[in-house]
């Protein structure tokens, strides 16, 4: 197998797996709780994008990290992880605008992730020591938006 397969059965994998983790074991548990509740342990996941900040440090991604990548990759895990904070804050502070701020938080995110695997696979980045977020991380937040997303919808009727 050359790199771009053993990363592409690696996300695949690590997709199922959360899938399955969410699915088996998260929904069922959140499902039986109020929608703030549910929504609360999703956001303190996110709440960690700021690990996606290492996308600027050259000693861990390498040098030559095309900053089209790095840049708009650190800066949008870094607003995703304050949004999710703040929505968190509104939703345990009872909030009027705390379930709008998880539908900004989650459409930010979602499209964060979204551009910065478009991007990397644009312009074909080598993440150094950093490989472990797409294939490991990103896959595990993509599952927990959808779950946001279905969530909102769902309990929104």
């Amino acid at each position: 197998m050359n790199t771009f397969q053993i990363f592409g059965l690696q996300v695949l994998l690590s997709f199922v797996l959360y899938g399955l983790i969410a699915r088996w074991y998260v929904a069922p548990r959140l499902g039986a709780l109020p929608l703030t509740a549910a929504l609360e342990p999703l956001l303190l996941l996110h709440a960690f994008r700021y690990v996606g900040m290492v996308f600027l440090v050259p000693t861990v991604v390498g040098p030559d990290l095309p900053a089209a990548f790095a840049v708009p990759a650190a800066y949008g895990d870094l607003l995703t992880a304050l949004l999710a904070l703040l929505a968190l804050a509104a939703l345990r502070g009872r909030w009027p605008l705390g379930i709008p701020l998880v539908w900004v938080f989650n459409a930010v995110g979602t499209l964060d992730l979204l551009y910065a695997f478009y991007q990397g696979t644009r312009l074909g980045v080598q993440l150094g020591a950093a490989y472990y977020i797409p294939t490991f991380a990103v896959p595990a937040l993509f599952v927990t938006h959808a779950m946001i997303f279905a969530m909102l919808v769902k309990r929104a009727r």
